[in-house]
């Protein structure tokens, strides 16, 4: 009888320890496949490719959207700060504030076409992962950042390229929307459905936040955060001054070289950059900037050590 009392409890605690380590694995490592990507819009052709820091003139190859047209960049001038081609101008600058270094990267696109999301391993599901570097090399991106880190969640609107993935709410989750016409807009999920926004012409759905900047006002407090975030962090933003022109902006952090940036801090940078609406993607070790073949920032989780943070997914300029 005493073996009997004794033993149940470390019968219970076993049981309890092992629920406990699925629960961690099946948040932060089982790999759950929900559906492909490849009929979304998505290309896994590399149209793009270059390292080179001088400048060159290139050819690029072509690719093929769902509709089976053909579309090709062209003949492209590229440096180590800049891409330009017919329908594509990129430039990339380097700032100081906040005692932070920023990466601004202007966009100005011919078309919202050029301005997609992409999945890691081109797959929809649960975490899904690779290197934003690795996810931009593989769709052929002219510039990535990376995205809304979907794949740690388990509701929030995910819409990309024009397809649904999924619609369960976060209730009042503050939403980017990257609408057909290239035009940004902010939203709550408990004012509008998924199915909803797609209708109203919704083409990515971004869904971290908040949003910085509406309407050319900054619409955050200056003791605002996301979660339980450090006030000072590596950010990634995205923002829109015109019809396709738009800013992507990754700013380093944790290092005794880069503080890192508030919120506040942010969406001051961005206001000074003249955008009418900008948004607060997945920061911390997640901000990564990559172009030209090449990462642009110093990615850090833990301030010690420069590497990349494995992500869900990613904004992409690209063919």
């Amino acid at each position: 009888m005493f073996f009997r009392r004794r033993l149940l409890p470390v019968i219970l605690s076993i049981v309890l320890a092992s629920y406990t380590v699925f629960v961690l694995m099946d948040t932060f490592v089982i790999t759950r496949v929900y559906s492909s990507a490849s009929d979304s819009g998505q290309s896994t052709s590399q149209s793009y490719t270059s390292g080179s820091s001088s400048s060159t003139s290139l050819s690029s190859g072509t690719n093929s959207d769902q509709t089976g047209t053909s579309q090709s960049s062209g003949s492209a001038s590229v440096t180590e700060s800049s891409y330009s081609d017919d329908n594509v101008q990129i430039t990339i600058k380097e700032y100081t504030e906040y005692d932070t270094t920023i990466y601004v990267a202007d966009v100005q696109i011919s078309s919202p076409e050029y301005l997609k999301t992409v999945f890691a391993q081109n797959v929809f599901g649960k975490n899904v992962t690779a290197k934003t570097s690795e996810i931009a090399e593989e769709a052929g991106s002219i510039l990535a950042v990376n995205g809304d880190f979907y794949g740690a969640q388990e509701s929030g609107y995910v819409i990309r390229n024009g397809k649904l993935y999924r619609s369960t709410s976060s209730g009042d989750q503050e939403d980017l929307v990257i609408y057909s016409d290239g035009s940004l807009g902010i939203i709550n999920e408990d004012s509008v459905t998924a199915e909803e926004l797609l209708q109203d012409g919704a083409e990515q759905v971004l869904s971290f936040g908040p949003a910085l900047v509406e309407e050319g006002e900054i619409s955050v407090s200056e003791n605002e955060e996301v979660g339980k975030a450090m006030e000072s962090n590596p950010r990634t933003a995205i923002g829109i001054i015109d019809d396709c022109h738009y800013v992507f902006v990754v700013s380093d952090g944790r290092t005794s070289e880069s503080e890192g940036l508030s919120l506040y801090e942010l969406a001051e940078f961005m206001d000074s950059l003249g955008v009418m609406t900008a948004y607060n993607l997945d920061g911390g070790g997640s901000s990564t900037m990559y172009f030209n073949g090449e990462v642009v920032n110093k990615p850090t989780t833990d301030g010690r050590t420069i590497k990349e943070r494995s992500v869900s997914d990613i904004v992409s300029i690209g063919y």
